[in-house]
């Protein structure tokens, strides 16, 4: 591996030449990526793609004529200093966000790296030249950030709610849900049953992590996205994990209260509140009534709730 410093003007021109046509194949994926969500991102993706493509027929227009016709390959991860980049058809998905942040970081490498050789090449026409690029390579980082700022056009945005709901909202949703109301017969069984505080609360917190982490995994495993758009698994099983242990330990919390009449009355008021929280996510994400939303939850979780009442007092 070579340092910048021990590189050679014909080198210098080599690697640039090396640099644009990565970043413009990147930017094409970037753009093919964006396509179906955000075609007016996808656009602008195209082009800085084209502009990387001047950039380098003007690098390779001036080797041409410093150094001949042939151009040797030398490529990023041949020279110490720059930062190693994933492929880009290894990062699924590649949200909007994520593009942009990527793109900017890969403008600021870019322009750096001109601007560095720039300061010690003899030569004034490669001088020049690295320097026109490495303020082109800045406007392209404000472009960059400014894409993940744009207003979405209502096509955008309706796609990118529709995102949202099946990365987010829905693996959350059902990880809530479960976490508030099937832990529920466990824990008032135990609280009915022992008559302890103490223990209620090691019952409740083993059914929150027990059930938060099988309901990670069935998420994750479930679809790997490739086909659903519902984003990579391992993140859908991680909201749909967490909100489930969140959900069972909301209402397992209030029995750390040595008095037990007490932490189960705070801890049934809990459950209101999460059962609550459930019908205005669904009514405010999933488009059911507020009414329809409640009294679908609520039944679930009174019946869940008796249920364990019922077989801690067998």
């Amino acid at each position: 591996m070579r340092t910048f410093e021990s590189l050679t003007e014909r080198e210098i021109l080599a690697l640039a030449i090396s640099l644009e046509e990565e970043d413009g194949r990147v930017y094409e994926d970037f753009a093919a990526a964006l396509e179906a969500n955000y075609p007016e991102q996808a656009a602008k993706f195209r082009e800085m793609r084209q502009q990387e493509d001047g950039h380098r027929h003007r690098l390779l227009n001036l080797f041409r004529a410093r150094f001949g016709e042939h151009v040797p390959l030398i490529r990023r991860q041949d020279v110490r200093g720059f930062v190693n980049r994933p492929p880009v058809w290894l990062v699924r998905p590649l949200g909007l966000r994520r593009v942009q942040k990527t793109a900017e970081s890969m403008e600021v490498e870019t322009g750096r790296f001109y601007e560095a050789v720039a300061r010690r090449t003899t030569d004034a026409g490669i001088r020049q030249l690295l320097g026109d690029l490495a303020e082109e390579e800045r406007h392209h980082a404000q472009t960059a950030e400014q894409i993940s700022h744009a207003k979405l056009s209502e096509d955008e945005a309706s796609r990118a709610k529709r995102l949202f709901l099946l990365q987010v909202v829905q693996p959350g949703l059902a990880g809530l849900m479960d976490g508030s109301v099937s832990t529920l017969a466990p824990l008032f069984a135990a609280a009915f049953a022992t008559h302890s505080s103490p223990e209620t609360f090691l019952v409740g917190m083993a059914a929150a992590v027990g059930a938060g982490i099988s309901m990670g995994f069935a998420e994750a495993l479930s679809d790997d996205g490739t086909l659903t758009g519902r984003g990579h698994p391992w993140a859908r099983g991680f909201v749909c994990g967490g909100m489930t242990a969140v959900g069972g330990i909301g209402h397992t919390l209030p029995f750390l209260i040595s008095n037990l009449k007490t932490a189960t009355t705070i801890a049934v008021c809990v459950v209101l509140l999460e059962l609550a929280a459930i019908s205005w996510v669904r009514h405010r994400y999933m488009d059911a009534s507020l009414a329809s939303a409640l009294l679908q939850v609520l039944l679930g979780g009174a019946l869940v709730f008796l249920a364990g009442v019922l077989i801690g007092n067998s």
